[in-house]
């Protein structure tokens, strides 16, 4: 079921094409929601903090600085929802995109109704997040393995040395399904239905993309990794030892 959209959430349209950017206005303020847009972005940064933007639907080819460089800079900077306005043709674009912290993206033609969807679905996770930290922790567990704590109120992950850092919703999503069952291979499919509320193809590259950044924030090697290993043509299975 797709949550209600959020009261006063403010979308920001980042978008070159004229044509494109007036009909992704006028469907998201038909549906109630605060828009703002722009053709181009090179201070995207200041603009999602100075303007309280909850959503970015931001296109990867833009003049100036592009899609990929604004996304890596949002996400250093903000826990603001990004989805990506792709073209067919930028497969390795997308998952570049998703390494930099992307949550989801959409490939142009896109349906106006689906990229509705997944901007509720999005929008509902951004705003759960700023809830009350008492309230989730009350709902969401801390999981402590081999001297490594997921911090699942915060996403954060934390080493031995006390470093840490708070996980993308991707990430997190997908490691939390791998803890929540030690020991056991969960396939590809079962991964993708625990990090993606949207329909996804046969050949979608993101749980790969996932595990390779869990495993270096885990400090695996990836070539022989302890924490998420490999099940070759079946998925993969979370090996570390829970306390």
């Amino acid at each position: 079921m797709v949550p209600d959209s959020p009261t006063n959430a403010h979308i920001l349209i980042v978008e070159d094409d004229f044509a494109s950017r007036s009909l992704l206005v006028s469907y998201f303020e038909r549906e109630g929601y605060r828009i703002s847009e722009t053709e181009q972005a090179d201070d995207l940064v200041k603009r999602v903090e100075d303007d309280n933007v909850d959503l970015v639907l931001l296109d990867i080819n833009l003049p100036g600085k592009d899609g990929l460089t604004l996304t890596r800079e949002l996400r250093a900077a903000s826990r603001v929802g990004i989805i990506l306005v792709t073209s067919k043709g930028d497969e390795i674009d997308r998952i570049v995109g998703l390494e930099l912290g992307a949550d989801d993206y959409v490939t142009k033609p896109f349906n106006p109704r689906e990229l509705l969807v997944r901007a509720k679905n999005l929008l509902w996770r951004v705003r759960s997040q700023d809830k009350d930290p008492r309230e989730n922790a009350r709902q969401v567990a801390v999981w402590n393995f081999e001297g490594w704590s997921l911090d699942g109120s915060k996403r954060l992950l934390t080493a031995s040395d006390e470093t840490s850092e708070r996980l993308p919703e991707g990430e997190f999503k997908l490691l939390h399904a791998l803890i929540a069952h030690p020991g056991q291979v969960l396939s590809r499919d079962q991964l993708m239905d625990a990090i993606h509320d949207r329909e996804w193809t046969p050949n979608d590259r993101s749980v790969d993309v996932l595990v390779g950044r869990l495993r270096r924030k885990l400090r695996d090697n990836p070539a022989d990794p302890h924490f998420i290993l490999t099940a070759h043509g079946a998925g993969y299975m979370f090996a570390g030892e829970l306390e």
